[in-house]
């Protein structure tokens, strides 16, 4: 009897040839196939998720790759870890970040405060500049100005014809070496207070050491015959000299009361009132009371004055009637009224 000969093994398909590139699915244990003969069963992929960095208290970071790094287990099918609650920080840990955060604090406040008095702040420096300047400034001339520079070593005199320049010069002897500021105005009419003949002064400091001294001096406006003498005065009263007789161009002044009279002072204020022309022919004023003047001209000629009100007006009425008539025409001339003076 032939035996049946062996079964061929089944063919095997070429790899890669008709077949999906996928590996067929496992027949399962029992036999039975799958309801979809196409289906390919394939296995899960696993999603890996970036981990957030943990900060730990000593102020490191570590970045948990799973579970195992963590200490706490992973997501199932995922393989990212579960973050866990942070740890406690300690107290001092805490009172670091407090002080921090407090320090944050005031700078933040310090910058704006800064910022909202940044004008103010200006204001200020603008202010103390300038005061700073002016106080300089006024060291600067209060040094200089009492220091050994600023000492008198000459006195100018301006404006003396009668009284000696060199006089008044030496009248501040004691002056000489204190600085100018410090002169004072006593100091000078001390000075000066030994010297009649001058009505008004004026000084002028010149630095460094230059004292100028300008002098008025008083005007005579006639001699007055005192019984003892003559004596020049001005039209105060003041001796201005005592010469032996009459100088040329002034009038001899006769009052009843003196050169303390009324008659005396309206008598002088009519002479001082004459033009030049008028002036040079005067020889003599007399004046019982102060609206009784009257004028002795070099010819003989007299002069109705009346008081000493409306004297330019007068002066000028009398000039313009001299040259009209000629003094040694006319006997008098009124101008008491300048209005409607007349000659006779």
């Amino acid at each position: 009897m032939r035996s049946a000969p062996p079964s061929r093994p089944a063919r095997q398909p070429a790899e890669g040839v008709g077949r999906s590139s996928a590996t067929a699915p496992a027949q399962p244990a029992d036999g039975r196939r799958t309801a979809d003969p196409d289906r390919v069963s394939t296995e899960p992929i696993a999603i890996v998720v970036a981990t957030p960095v943990v900060p730990l208290a000593s102020g490191t970071a570590r970045t948990p790759v799973d579970g195992a790094a963590t200490g706490h287990p992973a997501m199932p099918g995922t393989g990212e870890a579960v973050n866990a609650p942070a740890a406690p920080k300690s107290a001092r840990a805490a009172k670091r970040e407090l002080a921090a955060a407090s320090r944050e604090r005031r700078r933040y406040e310090r910058q704006e405060v800064r910022r909202f008095t940044k004008r103010s702040r200006r204001r200020r420096i603008v202010w103390s500049v300038v005061l700073g300047s002016v106080v300089a400034l006024v060291l600067v001339v209060a040094v200089g100005a009492y220091s050994p520079l600023m000492a008198l070593r000459e006195v100018r005199v301006e404006g003396a014809s009668r009284i000696p320049v060199a006089d008044v010069q030496a009248a501040f002897d004691d002056t000489l070496g204190t600085p100018l500021p410090l002169i004072a105005s006593a100091d000078v009419l001390a000075a000066l207070s030994a010297f009649p003949l001058i009505e008004t002064y004026s000084t002028e400091t010149i630095p460094p050491g230059t004292l100028v001294v300008r002098i008025v001096e008083r005007v005579p406006v006639g001699v007055v015959d005192t019984g003892s003498g003559l004596e020049l005065v001005d039209a105060a009263g003041v001796v201005i000299d005592r010469p032996a007789e009459r100088p040329e161009g002034q009038p001899l002044i006769v009052t009843d009361d003196g050169v303390a009279g009324e008659g005396f002072r309206a008598a002088a204020a009519v002479i001082r009132s004459l033009p030049a022309e008028v002036r040079g022919q005067l020889v003599g004023a007399s004046a019982e009371t102060a609206d009784d003047v009257r004028l002795e001209l070099s010819t003989g000629a007299t002069v109705v004055w009346g008081s000493a009100e409306e004297s330019a007006a007068k002066a000028a009425v009398l000039a313009r009637l001299m040259v009209a008539a000629p003094p040694d025409t006319v006997g008098e001339y009124d101008v008491s009224s300048p209005a409607s003076a007349v000659t006779r």
